[in-house]
């Protein structure tokens, strides 16, 4: 059985590796659909709370009013300088990838995974007319295509 649970936060984002207006920091209303995978034990599969209590807080401490950041933006290395050198805090969601909506949609199909949930399926509302849907095929193909290059990466400065 799916259950299906929605969620919203803001945050802002830039995609440094492109040539168009995406590359400017600028921010979304971000909508993330959820679709559990649960089993029906007697008259209830699972509460719509407990999906509640584990995700709202993930994604309000994590990702609500933050910056979506790849750790390899030149972008990131300013802000954090800014912060050290400031005494500032800043919302930083790191990644270690760019920021696009499939990266945003692999890392949050993990971390609510990793809340202990069954995850068949998740969308991300970038935008009122541009959704990413993210199974979780898409989630173990990237898992793999993941290892894959960061161990290529690991190899070259090994052999470096």
């Amino acid at each position: 059985m799916i259950i299906r649970k929605e969620y919203k936060f803001y945050a802002a984002h830039r995609n440094e590796e492109l040539a168009d207006k995406c590359r400017n920091l600028h921010g979304h209303r971000y909508g993330v659909v959820c679709h559990f995978e649960v089993e029906r034990k007697g008259s209830i599969s699972t509460l719509f709370g407990d999906f509640d209590a584990k995700v709202a807080p993930l994604l309000k401490t994590q990702y609500d009013h933050a910056l979506l950041i790849n750790i390899e933006d030149p972008l990131y290395r300013t802000l954090v300088d800014h912060c050290e050198r400031t005494g500032e805090t800043l919302r930083l969601k790191r990644f270690t990838r760019p920021t696009s909506v499939e990266n945003l949609a692999f890392i949050l199909f993990g971390e609510i995974t990793e809340l202990g949930f069954r995850l068949h399926q998740l969308e991300i509302r970038e935008t009122d007319s541009s959704v990413c849907v993210y199974t979780r095929e898409d989630w173990v193909s990237d898992n793999r295509h993941f290892a894959n290059k960061d161990n290529e990466l690991l190899q070259i400065e090994a052999v470096s």
